[in-house]
This record gives C-alpha cells, structure tokens and sequence, in this order.
C-alpha cells in the first residue's frame, strides 16, 4: 500500500495578512475539507493531534484537508480576537481552497475553541448558499470553560457529529449536552475521555468512518 505523501505547508492570504496552512492531499480529491485547532493563547496550533487526526481521517475520505494555524500563531498575522476575526480568516480559507480545486463537497471539523469557531463558519457559509456537507466537532466549547472564558456557540446542523469526553476537564459534558438539547443533536460520549483524549484519538477516527463513507 503506497503511504500518504505528508502534509504539504502553504501561506495564503486572509483578511489581515498571512495565514499559515498545513494541506492534506489525497491521491484525487474529491472535497474540500477545513479543520480548526484548539485556542491558541493555550498552546492550541495545527500541529495539535486531534486537529492531525480529522485532517486525515477527511483526506482518507477523499477530501483535500486545509489546517490553518489561527491569527498570531506561526506565520498566521493578526492577533486573537476571540474568534470573530478568526471566523473571517477562515472563510478566507476555504474561498482560497474553492478557487484552486473548485465547488467540491465541503467539510469542517474543530477541537475545542476550533470547534466553536467552526460553528460560527457554519453559520455564514449556510447564509452565503454554501452548507456544508458533513462537519465534525470534539470538545466543543460552550458555555462556562475552563480559564474563565464563556462561549455562546452557534446551533449546527442536524447531521453534525459532536463527540465529546466523558471526562472533560475543559468544557464539562453538562455545557455541551445544554447546547445540544435544544437542537435535539445527538452527541457522541467516549467513555473515560478526556478534553485530549489521550490513548482515544482512534476513537474519534471510528466515529467518523463509522458515519461517512469515502466521496
């Protein structure tokens, strides 16, 4: 079996200057997919390995997947902004990923602050005619978290797979359940998880190929 080539680096250009990107390519691809890391004033990068592990789960499923390191992480410019700016910065990705491969399917994926933002992206892009085909959220933030920081994440579609430890320590199980039940969205407990989910990333790739099949 030929091994994946690794993931290919790219700076493109955002809202306020450059945005760093690390590509995962499959041999054809067939969709587009944009995966967020975790908050970047607490070490969150695209080189965080649950980030790594959506990018390619979504290039093993045919997708071309596009991680963009947050503003003011890397070669990212800009400075945080609570993921406001961050949700211009990556519809930008995702305009500049259409522009070279095309209208493909379209997927999203985040960890934690990630997760939150993307709902945010979800949001705009359903509102400019382009929904989203599938989107993956783990540790979502919502609500009261850890570091005094509180979230009001945007409702997701209905088909949207949220996965979530049990055991939590960042984002408590309860925040995520209060934001789910009243968009009667399942979510996906893995059972003795935490926020990293240490010895359970293969979970997260389960749920996924579990869900989808390849485009």
């Amino acid at each position: 079996m030929t091994r994946p080539p690794p993931a290919e680096s790219a700076l493109v250009t955002g809202p306020d200057g450059t945005l760093e990107l690390l590509i995962d390519a499959p041999a054809t691809v067939k969709g587009i997919a944009l995966v967020a890391h975790p908050h970047p004033l607490f070490g969150g990068a695209n080189t965080n390995k649950i980030a790594h592990t959506l990018a390619r789960t979504f290039r093993d499923l045919g997708y071309v997947a596009l991680r963009p390191n947050f503003r003011g992480v890397g070669q990212s410019a800009g400075t945080h902004d609570h993921g406001i700016a961050e949700t211009e910065d990556m519809l930008a990705v995702v305009a500049w990923a259409q522009s070279r491969w095309g209208a493909l399917p379209l997927a999203i994926g985040g960890f934690s602050f990630g997760a939150f933002v993307q709902t945010r992206v979800a949001k705009r892009l359903a509102e400019g005619m382009t929904p989203v085909n599938r989107m993956v959220l783990v540790g979502t933030a919502a609500g009261q978290v850890t570091g005094a920081r509180s979230y009001v994440t945007e409702p997701v579609p209905a088909d949207t797979l949220v996965i979530h430890g049990e055991l939590d320590e960042t984002v408590a199980l309860a925040n995520v359940l209060d934001w789910a039940r009243p968009q009667d969205l399942p979510v996906v407990v893995i059972p003795g998880a935490d926020h990293f989910f240490h010895g359970k990333l293969h979970l997260i790739r389960d749920q996924m190929l579990r869900l989808w099949q390849p485009l």
